[in-house]
């Protein structure tokens, strides 16, 4: 029977007592403390060795190994924990090759602490060869090597050693069973681990471990690091204990798979249910992922004043986040004031302002705050690539863009991803360089993936390119077959050329794998409380009144020169229906609940989940000249700031 194992301590997660030796019988060679190990006098060469490490002369401690007497367990713990803080590795190999000399090599103890102090410094050989040459293996032994692989990406080596640990008649134990479940998601492989999860889920069960709320945790993020959130809430739904890190991995879990509602409901629930939690930093940073993809502005306000009040303003990813957080809701000027005030700032934080600007439209302020970055000795990541050059994409600084494509190889000494080709694409074919985007395709060095060719179909969309349309869908087509989105892409773009049999054969092609577009939607937050529209939502409590709205004016707006962009309807009607279609879209219904129910003069914010249609762009533009509001509308590509009947990404989105 295959049996599973789970995770080893960290570092810190001794599971021996700090100064207790294993038991003699497994290690009759293992000296025992004496009275004068544990009480040492001061000429003693394990005091002198012991108080050197903890002066951090580690280099004076190695030369002091050589003294008599040979040192003691804790003296080597000390040792090696001296070598983890200096991150030295040859000095790391020179306490090893000395303990194995004074015959603690078959000592599961340091054995443990040898793996965690290899695989903190990043050599996974050290840790194999540590591992290799103990023949009595403890389940602390096993734990701590299995350890060492999952972090290190080489999660698939764990299930091939579980057979092994079974063999030696080891049974897993919690730490076993976490770290498998983190193996899933944690292996470099492009084959999916779920089912290997939910077989672990099994073992979980049927050997009792349910009521343990770290295995359950861990249960909770590795299905919601797949996707899987029913799979997830009905596992924290069951669990008898929850402690502030399984609320927050739940909470995390709604935020990262498009389920930001939920995840503020569940933090309400946290604060209402749970007396004795506090919410800490990681609960904070998923609570303001979700409101920032909501574009709750109110509700991120009171988060941060709640941040401030319980002293996670130090924190660099909760700060991080708030920035994110402002700039998406369209605060961009709050967003820079809290990064400003930031006393240290990691490639994380720069990366938010710099995606900020990007969102926003300001490409040249994107690359001003990149360049600062450099100066600041902050070594770019991969994300920091791909925020400017989105930024650049959104602005047209396609030079500009170039210039930061080609910095990535020359002046970083790193290989530009699938991600970074996809923003060259986008960046070109905005532009209408499309000829120019096939070609940084056709000489990609690696494959290119569903990212980049739909950086192209996407800009076919915007300047109704039907060939390259064909050439980007049909790679599509092949790599995603299930992406609805993908053929409705097409079908738009067929419609706008008038190809009416065209549009037929992509909408049988998705009738006949039954999938289905996905639904428009907006939202828009008033008075702290978020309200959610839907595409022809006749079910909408408020529907009649905002149709009415809407159809006077339309009429208003056409006396003043609007004319509506029925071209988006891929159905072949009246210009009387397109005309009605259009006024069922989420976000007029989203305009026009915030202009009946907010202020005069407050600034209405809606988000949608899709691309900002042209005609829904055109009336946004009327509606803030002829209502005298500023509107913001952040769709999947960027934030459009309306006001006074002009938008401004200057119609270039």
């Amino acid at each position: 029977m295959w049996v599973f194992c789970q995770a080893p301590p960290t570092i810190q997660q001794s599971h021996f007592p700090l100064r207790t030796r294993p038991p003699s019988r497994l290690h009759s060679h293992t000296r025992h403390p004496t009275s004068s190990t544990l009480r040492p006098s001061t000429t003693d060469t394990n005091h002198q060795i012991q108080s050197l490490c903890k002066k951090g002369h580690l280099q004076q401690a190695i030369k002091a190994l050589t003294q008599e007497p040979k040192p003691t367990q804790h003296t080597y713990e000390l040792l090696i924990f001296s070598c983890t803080i200096a991150n030295s590795l040859s000095d790391a190999i020179k306490v090893n090759h000395r303990l194995i000399h004074d015959g603690f090599d078959q000592d599961p103890f340091l054995a443990t602490k040898l793996i965690n102090m290899y695989m903190e410094l990043g050599s996974i050989q050290y840790v194999r060869q540590v591992f290799d040459g103990i023949s009595n293996r403890t389940i602390y032994v096993w734990n701590a090597f299995f350890q060492a692989l999952t972090l290190s990406g080489h999660g698939m080596d764990v299930f091939d050693l579980i057979c092994c640990m079974n063999s030696d008649g080891i049974k897993p134990d919690r730490f076993t069973y976490t770290y498998l479940l983190k193996a899933c998601v944690a292996s470099e492989t492009s084959v999916s681990l779920l089912p290997k999860g939910k077989e672990i889920h099994a073992h979980v069960l049927r050997h009792g471990f349910e009521p343990n709320v770290h295995v359950m945790t861990t249960l909770v993020d590795m299905y919601a690091r797949f996707g899987c959130v029913l799979e997830a809430s009905y596992v924290f739904s069951e669990m008898p204990t929850r402690n502030v890190v399984s609320w927050s991995a739940m909470i995390a879990c709604y935020a990262k798979n498009g389920r930001p509602f939920d995840a503020l409901q569940l933090f309400g629930e946290m604060l209402l249910e749970v007396d004795d939690l506090t919410p800490n930093s990681v609960t904070m940073v998923s609570v303001l992922q979700g409101c920032a993809a909501l574009g709750a502005i109110q509700q991120g306000k009171l988060l941060h004043g709640y941040i401030l009040r319980r002293g996670l303003d130090s924190v660099l990813p909760v700060i991080a986040s708030l920035v994110t957080l402002y700039a998406r809701c369209g605060d961009l000027e709050m967003g820079r004031r809290v990064f400003d005030h930031m006393v240290k700032r990691d490639v994380v934080s720069w990366n938010a302002m710099i995606s900020g600007y990007g969102m926003h439209g300001f490409g040249k302020k994107a690359i001003e705050v990149y360049t600062a970055m450099l100066c600041n000795k902050i070594a770019p990541s991969p994300i920091s690539f791909v925020s400017v050059l989105g930024a650049c994409s959104h602005s047209g600084l396609v030079d500009e863009g170039r210039r930061l494509f080609e910095s990535i190889t020359k002046d970083h000494s790193m290989r530009p991803t699938v991600e970074h080709y996809a923003c060259m694409v986008d960046l070109l074919g905005r532009a209408n360089r499309l000829d120019e985007a096939a070609k940084i395709i056709q000489d990609m060095r690696i494959e290119p993936g569903p990212k980049v060719w739909g950086a192209l179909l996407g800009s076919c969309r915007i300047h109704g390119n039907v060939e390259l349309a064909e050439r980007a869908s049909k790679r599509l087509f092949e790599l995603e077959p299930t992406n609805a989105g993908n053929y409705v892409l097409l079908a738009e773009i067929y419609a706008e050329a008038q190809l009416w049999d065209e549009v037929q054969r992509v909408k049988k092609l998705l009738e006949a794998q039954e999938l289905q577009k996905k639904s428009g939607c907006s939202w828009i937050e008033v008075k702290r409380k978020i309200y959610s529209f839907a595409s022809v939502d006749e079910f909408n409590p408020h529907i009649e009144q905002l149709h009415a709205f809407l159809i006077k004016l339309s009429m208003e707006m056409k006396d003043q020169g609007y004319r509506p962009e029925t071209k988006v309807v891929m159905y072949e009607v009246t210009e009387e229906e397109k005309e009605r279609i259009l006024l069922g879209h989420s976000e007029k219904l989203a305009v026009a609940f915030g202009l009946i129910n907010s202020s005069r003069g407050e600034t209405i914010r809606i988000t949608k989940n899709l691309r900002l249609c042209e005609d829904c762009h055109s009336v946004t533009k009327f509606v803030s000249k002829f209502a005298n509001r500023e509107i913001l509308v952040r769709d999947v590509n960027r934030i459009h700031h309306f006001k006074d009947g002009v938008c401004s990404c200057g119609d270039y989105w």
